[in-house]
């Protein structure tokens, strides 16, 4: 376990900065025709962003990886051996958006990875989903919602997919949207609500579920029951429906009804159950009762015993478990919780910040169930701790540090790392993905570009 005192940092000089890209390489990277650039007065702020040289991937690895910035908590241990990093950034940012950003968790399944970026700009904002393959360092645009929508200019078209990507039995991924700017849900943009949609990867299909399965309600929060094919959502009103609340739907993708929508929904995240067919949610951002809806059975939640508070959470693991994140709401520190689908008891695991950065929007575990990993700093401040990518032990409740990915990303690529919604870990546990919101200007994010992390076998083995 690190002191404070060997967390000091040290300036490095330039020659063993220069050695620290030690397997510099290039790939290849689909790009498409897009909008033109907006003009900037910044050199490093044009459209598409691009890596030094112009290489459309660098591929590093480096011992500053493992080198804690000051703010670092003394309960925090760094792994020993530096992973290998991928970087990239995504195609499509051919023009400056509102900004480039991601905001809905991604998939990591069949030796691809499955992610969504979108754009701001109102009234009509894009949103883009991709298909990302690790073995040829490819992308591959799955769906661009403003040509998928086909909406007459004027009319209202969502900036964000908000919610997951999860792929049912059926072969076919799910997600819903969500609007990017908060003042064009009305009538005057025609807003109707948004959008249930649903991609096979494997033929390029994209067809629309739902348009509205609440009226007048956006989608940030979804979650698909892979095996019964039902979608869960929590929604949000429309500008000119404030009063409606927060509502919680389940929508059978199968007969395409609306199961239930009902008052007091989650907001952000659900528990799914995979092996019961129960999602488990709470009404408020705080330790909130918990609620528990079971399909078939009066489509109606009932509320349990327990409080928990759901920013985030895994997939159930072989254990039964779910794990999840608190939101970061009036000053208290982000707790980590870990929920037993077989018992319904909630158990508090402690403190998931590793140093002051507390908002954490994506929590992944691995396929043995004993490991989550997971990126503080979530909404921007994510550099402040070094860009920590966390790995908990839920054996021990040993937060570990896999690699600090700042200022190495600076130095050598251009651009600050400033917080991420989306990451997935590998079916194998050996890579973890993380879509960025990342700057080149080291203020505001502007674009969103890729990490794909390679853990060393002997940081996550037991």
């Amino acid at each position: 376990m690190m002191t404070g005192k060997s967390r000091t940092l040290i300036v490095a000089s330039l020659a063993w900065l220069i050695s620290g890209v030690a397997d510099a390489q290039q790939g290849p990277v689909e790009t498409k025709t897009g909008q033109q650039a907006a003009p900037t007065t910044k050199p490093n702020m044009t459209y598409p962003p691009k890596l030094p040289g112009g290489r459309p991937m660098i591929t590093s690895t480096s011992a500053e990886f493992l080198r804690a910035p000051t703010t670092i908590r003394d309960d925090v241990v760094v792994a020993k051996i530096p992973p290998r990093v991928d970087f990239l950034y995504y195609p499509n940012q051919t023009y400056q958006g509102n900004p480039w950003s991601n905001w809905g968790d991604s998939l990591a399944v069949n030796g691809k990875y499955y992610a969504s970026i979108g754009d701001h700009l109102a009234p009509g904002g894009n949103a883009f989903v991709y298909e990302y393959d690790p073995t040829n360092q490819r992308f591959r645009q799955l769906v661009d919602l403003r040509k998928l929508l086909n909406l007459p200019d004027g009319h209202y078209t969502p900036g964000k997919i908000h919610s997951r990507i999860d792929l049912g039995e059926d072969g076919w991924l799910y997600t819903s949207t969500h609007r990017g700017s908060t003042r064009v849900t009305n009538d005057r943009y025609h807003f109707k609500g948004d959008w249930l949609i649903r991609i096979h990867p494997e033929t390029g299909e994209v067809n629309v579920l739902s348009h509205g399965p609440v009226p007048k309600h956006c989608l940030p929060a979804g979650v698909l029951d892979p095996k019964r094919l039902i979608y869960y959502g929590g929604t949000t009103p429309g500008e000119e429906d404030k009063n409606d609340g927060v509502r919680f739907f389940a929508y059978d993708t199968k007969s395409r009804k609306v199961l239930c929508d009902l008052p007091n929904g989650p907001s952000r995240s659900m528990i799914l159950a995979t092996s019961s067919g129960r999602v488990y949610y709470t009404p408020g951002t705080g330790d909130s009762p918990l609620m528990r809806y079971t399909p078939g059975i009066g489509n109606v939640p009932e509320q349990i015993e327990g409080k928990i508070s759901i920013r985030a959470a895994t997939q159930e693991t072989p254990q039964g478990l779910v794990y999840t994140v608190s939101f970061d709401h009036d000053g208290r520190e982000a707790t980590l919780y870990a929920f037993n689908t077989k018992t319904e008891k909630v158990k508090i695991l402690g403190p998931a910040a590793v140093g002051r950065e507390q908002y954490i929007a994506t929590l992944d575990a691995d396929p043995t169930g004993r490991y989550i990993y997971y990126m503080p700093g979530a909404h921007g401040g994510s550099e402040s701790d070094g860009a920590p990518v966390v790995q908990f032990d839920t054996q021990t409740n040993i937060k570990k540090i896999i690699a600090f990915l700042h200022p190495f990303t600076k130095n050598n690529y251009g651009c600050t790392l400033k917080g991420t919604y989306s990451a997935a870990v590998t079916p194998e546990g050996d890579k973890l993905f993380v879509t960025w919101n990342v700057s080149r200007d080291g203020r505001v994010w502007d674009a969103c570009a890729l990490t794909v992390i390679h853990i060393p076998e002997s940081e996550r083995r037991p």
